[in-house]
């Protein structure tokens, strides 16, 4: 069982996470979003969500006992849960903050759109962004969704995953095929420690980068290989859930489900596997391949 993060944690002298008090069986123990820096002006990474009057609570302790302004809110990608409280906290516990995300690709539809009185600046790759004791450095990192990106604390080689990477878990991802060279673009910024979007710290961070990315391989080829021992068949998403996910929670299963969809929409233009469109839903085969002997 994961160790109980608390509302409030000073990890280090540059940084103090606040937790988003929105629990569920997608955020863990919800949103971690962080307050950088040493001076009086700070970067907030992430807001949470919409109207959770006890993360604000907190938030705004911690503001006013620091007697702390929050000159920046750096939002790691559009989900309601990390980009949803800007709205709650602009002009109030932060006074005129920049707030600052990449640009969504123009099919997204996000979760929450910010009211036309909180402007947004948008974050570029390689960008950093700096307060009293801390630069952090932007990395774009699609996969998880397409404008979502990584930050690197460079005075600590500490990396703020969003989510990318997970404090306990696996991530779920929108395009598996970004998703991999975003972690692969993680581990090559060979970080000391991952900070994540949800759950606790990961102090091995190599390890579990290197674990995501064999984890990933590992599912496609079980996906694969389900489809080929049932190559007389044609398989949905939750058809392999239940084949393949036999340790996984069954409140988890749309999730795996969500994931298994973009491994078959990967492997389909590989041509390992076919779709077939029968009674308005999709179902996979595997692809005997013919011999010419």
């Amino acid at each position: 069982m994961a160790a109980a993060i608390p509302a409030i944690t000073k990890l280090s002298s540059r940084i103090i996470r606040i937790l988003g008090c929105n629990p569920g069986p997608m955020t863990l123990q919800g949103t971690n979003t962080y307050l950088i820096g040493t001076g009086k002006n700070r970067i907030l990474l992430d807001a949470g969500d919409k109207n959770v009057g006890e993360y604000q609570k907190h938030l705004s302790d911690v503001v006013n006992s620091e007697q702390l302004n929050i000159e920046h809110i750096v939002v790691t990608h559009w989900h309601h849960d990390h980009i949803g409280g800007v709205e709650n906290l602009y002009g109030s516990i932060a006074k005129t903050p920049k707030v600052w995300k990449h640009k969504c690709d123009p099919n997204d539809r996000p979760d929450d759109d910010l009211p036309k009185k909180i402007p947004l600046n948008w974050l570029s790759d390689g960008q950093e962004i700096k307060v009293e004791g801390a630069t952090v450095k932007v990395h774009h990192t699609p996969g998880h969704t397409t404008d979502h990106v990584v930050l690197m604390l460079m005075e600590e080689n500490i990396l703020f995953s969003g989510d990318c990477i997970l404090g306990e878990g696996t991530a779920v991802f929108e395009d598996l095929y970004t998703y991999m060279k975003s972690l692969q673009k993680i581990l090559d910024l060979n970080p000391g420690t991952i900070y994540p979007g949800h759950g606790n710290v990961v102090d091995d961070p190599i390890e579990k980068i290197q674990y995501y990315i064999a984890h990933r391989n590992q599912r496609e080829e079980q996906i694969l290989e389900t489809l080929r021992n049932n190559s007389d068949k044609q398989l949905n998403e939750m058809d392999l859930v239940q084949l393949i996910y036999t340790e996984t929670p069954e409140h988890l299963w749309a999730a795996a489900a969500y994931n298994v969809n973009h491994h078959l929409t990967k492997l389909t233009k590989e041509n390992k596997i076919k779709s077939i469109n029968r009674d308005g839903e999709t179902r996979w085969q595997y692809v005997v391949v013919q011999s010419n002997l």
